[in-house]
């Protein structure tokens, strides 16, 4: 199934140069854009919003480098360019493949920020699939490591909203 899944968002890639660009935008740098729009938060100069940023980059970082990188240290799933065939739109990467780091990392900035503000948490979430998606379209990930990465960023945001939630009830 994942690779079916696979073929049909990556047979899309090498069609329609637009497509292939927004793509390889999505997938390399909106991570980089969403990042600047969080520290533009700390413009606000509010507390909610300083402590937003820390437990959003807290969870992120979690994810990303804690939990991904332990899972890839057990389980070293190939890329697939590595196993088969691959419309490949972007550099290869040495790096086991699942669970996606970047869902992983952006998922759980997201859920921290919609627990702020809907509104921005929306749209980060939205961005955040199209980084996901994008990573399946231009080879460099299989769909089932994107989910794993979106449930784990998305539980590790959750974590971390609810550790601070009880650290700031046992200060009260």
């Amino acid at each position: 199934m994942d690779f079916l899944i696979f073929q049909q968002i990556n047979s899309f890639a090498g069609k329609w140069y637009w497509l292939d660009v927004s793509g390889i935008f999505f997938a390399k740098y909106l991570g980089y854009v969403l990042v600047f729009i969080v520290f533009l938060f700390l413009i606000k100069n509010s507390k909610k919003y300083w402590s937003m940023v820390v437990k959003g980059f807290l969870a992120a970082i979690l994810a990303r480098f804690g939990i991904v990188e332990l899972i890839r240290w057990l389980w070293e799933r190939p890329r697939p360019f590595i196993e088969n065939h691959v419309n490949l739109l972007m550099d290869k990467l040495n790096q086991p493949a699942f669970p996606s780091g970047h869902a992983a990392f952006f998922f759980a900035l997201s859920i921290v920020i919609y627990s702020y503000n809907k509104k921005a948490g929306i749209f980060f979430f939205i961005a955040s699939f199209l980084i996901s998606i994008s990573r399946v379209f231009t080879g460099i990930h299989w769909p089932l490591d994107i989910l794993a990465g979106a449930v784990i960023g998305i539980i590790s945001g959750w974590t971390i909203l609810k550790v601070f939630s009880k650290f700031s009830e046992s200060i009260d």
